[in-house]
C-alpha cells in the first residue's frame, strides 16, 4: 500500500480561479475567445497541480476541450480545478468552467476539461509526486473516471496506431468518396 506519510488530499490543492471577461478576450463574434479560455485553464491546472506535486509543472496533454455555452463579455469566470488521479510524477487535474452573469446572477456550465500535468526537478527531469487521499465518494467517482478515460485513450492510441500502419492508399481510396474531399493528382 501507499506510504500515507507522502501523501496529499484532494482538498490540499483544489484551486479556484475568478475571472472577469473583458471587452479585449472577445472574438470576432463578440463571445470570450477560446485561447483565452484555454490559457486561463492551464494556469489553473498549474497552480492545482505544483501545489500538490511541491514542485514546478509542465502541461503535456489536455483532454476533452467541449465549449458547451458561449461566455459574454461582463461575466465572471471561475475555473474550479482538483487533481483527480495520480501517477508517479503526473497529475490528472479536472477542471470546470462556470460562467456567472452579475446582473441577473444566472450561472451556467461552460466548459470541462482534463490537463495531465508532469512534476519536473530542479533539472527538469520528472519527480515524483505525492500519493493522493480520497476524501469523498465524488474524489473516488473522479479518480475512477481518470483511470479509465487514460485506458480508454491508450487502447484508441494502439487501434489508431495499428489502424495507419495497415493502411493501404489504393485499396482504402473508397473511404474518401463519402467526404468533401477533392482528389486532384
Amino acid at each position: 500500500m501507499t506510504n500515507i506519510s507522502k501523501s496529499k488530499p484532494v482538498s490540499h490543492s483544489r484551486t479556484t480561479i475568478t475571472e472577469l471577461m473583458i471587452p479585449s478576450y472577445a472574438n470576432f463574434g463578440g463571445k470570450i475567445h477560446g485561447g483565452i479560455l484555454l490559457s486561463l485553464m492551464d494556469k489553473v491546472a498549474y497552480a492545482c497541480a505544483s501545489k500538490h506535486a511541491g514542485t514546478y509543472v509542465v502541461t503535456v496533454s489536455v483532454d476533452g476541450v467541449n465549449f458547451l455555452q458561449p461566455i459574454e463579455v461582463g461575466e465572471l469566470v471561475s475555473l474550479h480545478a482538483s487533481v483527480n488521479h495520480v501517477g508517479r510524477s503526473s497529475l490528472v487535474v479536472g477542471i470546470r468552467v462556470v460562467s456567472e452573469n452579475v446582473k441577473t446572477g444566472e450561472t451556467k456550465h461552460t466548459n470541462t476539461s482534463y490537463f495531465t500535468m508532469v512534476a519536473k526537478d530542479d533539472s527538469g527531469k520528472p519527480t515524483e509526486v505525492p500519493a493522493l487521499v480520497l476524501e469523498s465518494k465524488e474524489d473516488i467517482r473522479r479518480c475512477l473516471e481518470a483511470l479509465k478515460r487514460k485506458q480508454l485513450k491508450e487502447a484508441y492510441k494502439d487501434s489508431f496506431d495499428n489502424e495507419i500502419s495497415a493502411l493501404h492508399l489504393e485499396e482504402d481510396l473508397h473511404l474518401l468518396k463519402q467526404e468533401r474531399i477533392i482528389i486532384q493528382s
